[in-house]
């Protein structure tokens, strides 16, 4: 019983980490940064089932996005918990926007592109929480199925998925080797968790090794 009521202190005491990164101004991989943090143990009282800034306010575009793309619902709840703490309106300071604080010259337009459509998204259609998932969801799909294919162990590709997301997928491989076959090559001779300490020693970016921990920890709090 007290191991229990440990777990779940420490699980609290990891949300208020992440909930005080909540203020700070980021891009991510699809940018070049990470954004606000903050995380839910469980969903809020059905009353607030459509108050914005929460997890299940959007709850239904989350989970139509990871069923229609294969991604996993969590790990979605995950990253927006961290890049705009469910705040469909932040704008980085370079210009990600919404929800997945997408960026519309990047990420947006790669998403764009995957759904057939030519350009990028407006402004306006990444504030929208239903545009911004569909898109950032498959964003993570294209990270998954084709930049970082070929990446064996779910646990480590769940990982590389994370640092892709913020930092991209190319600094990501490069840390391993300039050629992405040999790279994904030295991933798959890893464990998770010996990737996991490559990506915080290694890694140039410094907001990279930051962010894994980030969604890591909201991802766990979520799971909960």
């Amino acid at each position: 019983m007290r191991d229990s009521v440990k777990t779940k202190i420490s699980c609290l005491t990891a949300i208020l980490l992440l909930a005080g990164c909540a203020q700070d101004s980021q891009t991510t991989g699809n940018t070049t940064s990470s954004a606000p943090s903050g995380g839910w143990l469980q969903p809020p009282p059905q009353k607030s089932s459509n108050r914005t800034g929460t997890p299940v306010a959007y709850s239904d575009y989350i989970r139509q996005a990871a069923s229609h793309y294969g991604v996993d619902e969590t790990l979605i709840k995950a990253i927006i918990q961290v890049e705009s703490g469910f705040n469909p309106n932040v704008v980085s300071t370079s210009n990600a926007v919404g929800l997945m604080q997408l960026k519309a010259s990047t990420a947006g337009r790669d998403a764009y592109r995957m759904k057939g459509k030519n350009g990028q998204p407006s402004s306006r259609e990444l504030k929208d929480p239903a545009i911004n998932i569909d898109l950032g969801t498959a964003y993570i799909n294209i990270l998954q199925s084709q930049q970082l294919a070929g990446i064996t162990n779910p646990q480590t590709l769940h990982y590389a998925t994370i640092v892709a997301y913020v930092n991209g997928a190319g600094a990501m491989l490069r840390t391993f080797s300039a050629d992405k076959r040999v790279a994904v090559n030295r991933i798959n001779q890893m464990s998770p968790d010996e990737f996991y300490k490559h990506i915080q020693k290694k890694h140039p970016a410094p907001q990279a090794p930051r962010y894994l921990w980030k969604v890591t920890t909201a991802y766990q709090a979520m799971s909960e």
